[in-house]
């Protein structure tokens, strides 16, 4: 080695030093609050849209169509950014990118079994967000449902 040749640091150093634990932190905590914005910021953003075209009056269809459409546009582009933050996330921890991206839900369970899954088939750390949104998700509806929302039959309760 040369002595103005710079030392490069080992792919160890590189996944675990002091930095790439921020980072890593970093990554997670923008994944986690994009995960919650494609659930709450994209719909009311998409409703804060259409509330601004609507105007008054009774409803039209122009501005609930703009509505949805805004919301897939939203929702896509913030997919886009937790898919983004997702590889970054993976090349920060040394795991490899596959040519093809097999989602947990569509893998064969015999790919499941300890003894023949290799690493191309453990959770990566979006998908452990993911599935975790989505839980905290239907947990809160599930609470908001049954216990905060009033009958659309009588408007009452029926939990008092």
């Amino acid at each position: 080695m040369s002595p103005h040749a710079t030392p490069v640091a080992t792919a160890a150093e590189q996944h675990h030093g002091p930095l790439a634990r921020v980072k890593r932190a970093a990554l997670l905590a923008a994944m986690s609050a994009t995960a919650v914005n494609v659930w709450t910021g994209s719909p009311l953003a998409a409703l804060w849209v259409g509330s601004r075209v609507q105007g008054s009056g009774p409803p039209t269809m122009g501005p609930e169509f703009l509505v949805a459409v805004v919301l897939g546009v939203f929702s896509y582009g913030l997919l886009r950014v937790l898919r983004m933050l997702g590889s970054a996330y993976d090349r920060l921890t040394g795991r490899e990118p596959t040519i093809r991206a097999h989602v947990p839900w569509l893998r064969s369970l015999r790919g499941e079994r300890p003894h023949e899954a290799g690493a191309e088939y453990s959770l990566s750390a979006l998908d452990i967000i993911m599935c975790a949104s989505v839980i905290v998700v239907i947990a809160l509806f599930e609470y908001w449902f049954f216990f905060l929302s009033g009958s659309s039959i009588d408007q009452r309760s029926g939990r008092g």
